[in-house]
């Protein structure tokens, strides 16, 4: 079966109860889907998919949900119906793959992060500074090795379909500029539910606590934590702004999403069904990208607009930050594997070559 890569960019929003605060209203000027092209299937049944996810209906993944919505339901003459629950309505994302293992949950699209608890071997995406820019990011997601890891969930309850662009992770505190290893000391930083992304804030000097998504504004806003790390465009939808005075470019890690179904789901789809959903991911996938490119830079001038001070970091600095990490990589080069770390590293280095 052909499996598709689907870039995306990563964006999320606390809870409404965990949030005390409106979601950020304001978007770019995005680009209007492209128009829904194919035949109409022949009638093979009707489904309803239900897509959670964790994050904000302001997101580029949320409206390229949408789209793909809409190319199954127009394909099907409205057969095929998805409805899509953001704002972590239905979990966090470790509960809602285990929803999907008990087929109470369709789909969902978590980071890697979470999900090295079925696939270890995915815990390669959180090493620091691995992926150095975007044009790295597609050639690794797009890579055989990295399309291999997915078949590792097979027989897990889930189907891994793709991968979606997370975007690269960025810094913010409630308490000083960050422009160096040094000024890491102290900081009460929130990471994934993921022993890698601890190891790297622990080599910083940091206080990582793990702690998940739609609890992350209200610990910020009561002093729980000083700080967190995600994307741009994750901080700006999810208001992160409005408890969060210091922003620094460090893109430090760049940890993908998996667009993922039930195997259960998956199993009562007609294989002319099966298809469409991939093709219809595939060309949803296009459209993601653009969003992605769109919104990406808007975030941090929008940011600053909110009066977030956004700290640019040099080709030194993050020098510095890379030699500061690397006992992380000594300390997890044997469990993810040596030759799966120079296989992307190769990847990485032949995307700079072209």
């Amino acid at each position: 079966m052909t499996r598709y890569w689907l870039p995306a960019l990563a964006t999320a929003s606390a809870t409404a109860l965990g949030m005390g605060a409106a979601l950020a209203a304001e978007t770019p000027d995005l680009s209007d889907p492209p128009p829904i092209e194919g035949e109409t299937l022949e009638d093979a049944g009707s489904h309803t998919i239900r897509v959670g996810l964790g994050l904000a209906e302001t997101s580029p993944l949320y409206i390229s949900t949408e789209h793909f919505g809409e190319i199954l339901s127009e394909r099907t003459d409205g057969r095929i119906k998805v409805e899509v629950f953001p704002n972590s309505q239905l979990g966090d994302d470790a509960q809602m793959m285990e929803m999907l293992q008990t087929g109470s949950l369709d789909m969902t699209i978590p980071s890697t992060s979470p999900a090295t608890t079925y696939v270890p071997e995915l815990a390669v995406f959180d090493l620091p500074f691995l992926i150095p820019d975007r044009d790295a990011a597609v050639a690794v997601l797009q890579s055989d090795v990295a399309l291999d890891l997915l078949d590792e969930f097979e027989g897990s309850g889930i189907k891994a379909l793709a991968y979606h662009e997370n975007g690269f992770r960025q810094l913010t505190n409630s308490e000083k500029a960050v422009a160096s290893p040094d000024d890491i000391e102290g900081l009460t930083i929130r990471t994934m539910e993921n022993p890698v992304q601890l190891s790297i804030w622990e080599t910083l000097g940091a206080s990582p606590t793990a702690m998940a998504f739609g609890e992350v504004f209200s610990a910020m806003e009561q002093g729980v934590i000083d700080g967190q790390e995600n994307p741009f465009s994750t901080i700006l939808t999810s208001n992160f702004h409005e408890v969060q005075d210091h922003a620094s470019e460090t893109r430090h890690v760049y940890t993908p999403f998996i667009i993922m179904m039930s195997e259960r789901t998956w199993d009562t789809l007609d294989p002319s069904y099966q298809e469409l959903v991939q093709e219809a991911a595939e060309q949803a996938a296009e459209y993601e990208i653009q969003l992605a490119s769109e919104y990406d830079d808007w975030s941090r001038e929008q940011l600053e607009e909110h009066g977030m001070e956004v700290t640019r970091l040099d080709e030194d600095q993050i020098a510095a930050f890379q030699d500061a990490v690397q006992p992380v990589y000594d300390e997890w080069e044997d469990e993810i594997g040596a030759e799966l770390i120079e296989e992307i590293q190769a990847i990485v280095d032949d995307s700079a070559d072209e």
